[in-house]
């Protein structure tokens, strides 16, 4: 009877007569994930462990044998000027992208959070918003003809103002066909992130807006020193968004110039892609590829941690 008695007054007894129901809980909830986990495993866990074993080896992808080599691919990789060239390439890109798309898509979205539910507005919404709605490839070919030198737009409508000097063939030019390029990735992704920070700039409550403009603060002050500390968190989120999206981007930059002309454009997307399927070196492709989930994952961890100071300090 003291025991009895003893595992009444601990709760012990309520304890071990739980443990079976979260017991099977948790087995539900592992069930309920299973299809989920499979999938990522074989999509995306076993590609990213099958590039690694393959950067050890020689093989052109056809062949039933490779040969092991050892670190021989990573060793040519630390060696390859083209590689270090796309490297520096996928940098220019992450820095004009966020330092392009960010303002401007703020820029949009203030706007339209200015202008409320009016029937302007949104229609202005739609319209900034459709290159969004564009498949990549549509959009490389439309630009690549609009960058001709010979019947695009471009040319004709600098001659047009006077500006004669400044015509040349921006895709062909080895100075000007990754800015070019860069120019048609801003355009297309500056709508994802003025919706993403509209979105944001919704949730504010309204209460701090009409307060701040009673104390004298003004739409510029209260979207400088109130709104935007507030967005912080969505606006690291979108900074880290498009440096993952711009180190690994390929098919406008394929479409347009396949990495040329003489790899100026050359990102380290299209350069695995030349020496994994083109040039049949599968091996050095996949140390490529290695090469570059090693550097996103980096760089992506280094922008969250160093984001997030600031995101503690408002």
């Amino acid at each position: 009877m003291n025991s009895v008695a003893h595992v009444r007054e601990t709760g012990q007894f309520g304890r071990w007569r739980l443990l079976p129901r979260l017991n099977a809980d948790t087995l539900t909830i592992f069930l309920f994930l299973l299809p989920t986990l499979v999938l990522i495993g074989i999509f995306v866990i076993w590609p990213i462990v099958n590039s690694f074993q393959l950067s050890f080896y020689k093989w052109n992808g056809i062949a039933p044998t490779r040969e092991f080599i050892e670190f021989d691919n990573w060793s040519r990789l630390l060696r390859d000027d083209i590689f270090v060239k796309a490297f520096r390439n996928n940098l220019v890109v992450v820095s004009l992208s966020i330092a392009i798309q960010m303002p401007i898509g703020m820029g949009l979205a203030v706007l339209l959070d200015q202008g409320g539910r009016f029937f302007l507005f949104r229609l202005f919404k739609t319209i900034y918003f459709f290159p969004m709605l564009m498949s990549s490839v549509a959009i490389g070919i439309l630009f690549k003809y609009i960058y001709d030198p010979s019947f695009g737009l471009i040319n004709p409508a600098l001659e047009a103002v006077g500006l004669d000097s400044w015509t040349r063939a921006w895709l062909g030019n080895t100075d000007t066909s990754l800015y070019a390029v860069i120019a048609v990735i801003c355009w297309q992704y500056t709508p994802f992130y003025m919706v993403l920070f509209l979105a944001a700039l919704t949730s504010v409550p309204e209460e701090l807006r009409d307060a701040s403009l009673i104390d004298g603060a003004g739409e510029g002050r209260y979207y400088w020193h109130i709104a935007l500390p507030l967005v912080s968190g969505t606006v690291r989120t979108a900074i880290i968004l498009s440096l993952i999206g711009s180190l690994k981007y390929f098919d406008l930059i394929w479409v347009m110039t396949e990495g040329g002309p003489s790899n100026s454009s050359e990102l380290m997307a299209t350069y695995m892609y030349k020496k994994a399927f083109p040039s049949f070196e599968v091996g050095y492709g996949s140390t490529v590829a290695s090469a570059l989930f090693i550097i996103v994952m980096g760089l992506a961890v280094f922008m969250l941690l160093f984001t997030r100071r600031f995101e503690t300090e408002v």
